[in-house]
Parts: structure tokens; C-alpha cells; sequence
């Protein structure tokens, strides 16, 4: 558990990587940091982040679904805030992941 907060601050370094107008998987960024199948561990990081200072409502689920609304002021406002930056949704509500996913290629 000691490794908890380094953790916690790779992906908070990670997340802030993702451009306003994007977003990247809780699973993709588990990926890039080298634990492969960690996607909920990405989750109770971001949980516990400082919104003001980590984008976290970029980052959804494999699906595009904002998973993370309920840590957000309202459940509305996670989509807000990407709508804000131009990212565009399905008609099912999730994130259109094939104009705006970001891999973190290159």
C-alpha cells in the first residue's frame, strides 16, 4: 500500500497529458503506466483527485460511458465540461471514442 500515492500521481501526470477536446480509458491509462488490467485502480485514483488540477473528466470508460460523473458537482457536469471542450456524444450518451480517444501515441 505504500506505493498507493506514487500510483495515485502517475496517473494524476498521465491524465494531464490528455488535450482539452479528448479523452482517454480508465483501461488505456492503466496500459500506459505498465499495469495492464488495473483500470479500477485508474478509477479510485482519479476518485481522489483534485479536480481543479487533473482533468479527470477526461477520461471515461472503454464504452465512452462517464463512469465518473458521481464525483463531479452534479451528475451533469462531467458532460458539461466535455461538451465545453467539444467533445461530441452518441445518441446513447456516451463519448463518440472514434473523433475524440486519445491513446497517447506518439
Amino acid at each position: 500500500m505504500q506505493q498507493t500515492p506514487d500510483f495515485f500521481q502517475q496517473v494524476y501526470t498521465l491524465v494531464s497529458c490528455i488535450p482539452p477536446g479528448k479523452v482517454s480509458t480508465y483501461g488505456i491509462i492503466a496500459e500506459k503506466l505498465s499495469i495492464r488490467g488495473a483500470a479500477r485502480m485508474v478509477g479510485w485514483a482519479l476518485s481522489a483527485a483534485d479536480l481543479e488540477h487533473v482533468p479527470a473528466h477526461r477520461v471515461v470508460n472503454r464504452y465512452g460511458a462517464l463512469t465518473g460523473k458521481m464525483h463531479f458537482l452534479t451528475p451533469e457536469t462531467m458532460r458539461d465540461m466535455l461538451e465545453a471542450e467539444g467533445v461530441t456524444f452518441l445518441d446513447d450518451g456516451t463519448v463518440d471514442l472514434e473523433r475524440h480517444l486519445f491513446g497517447f501515441e506518439g
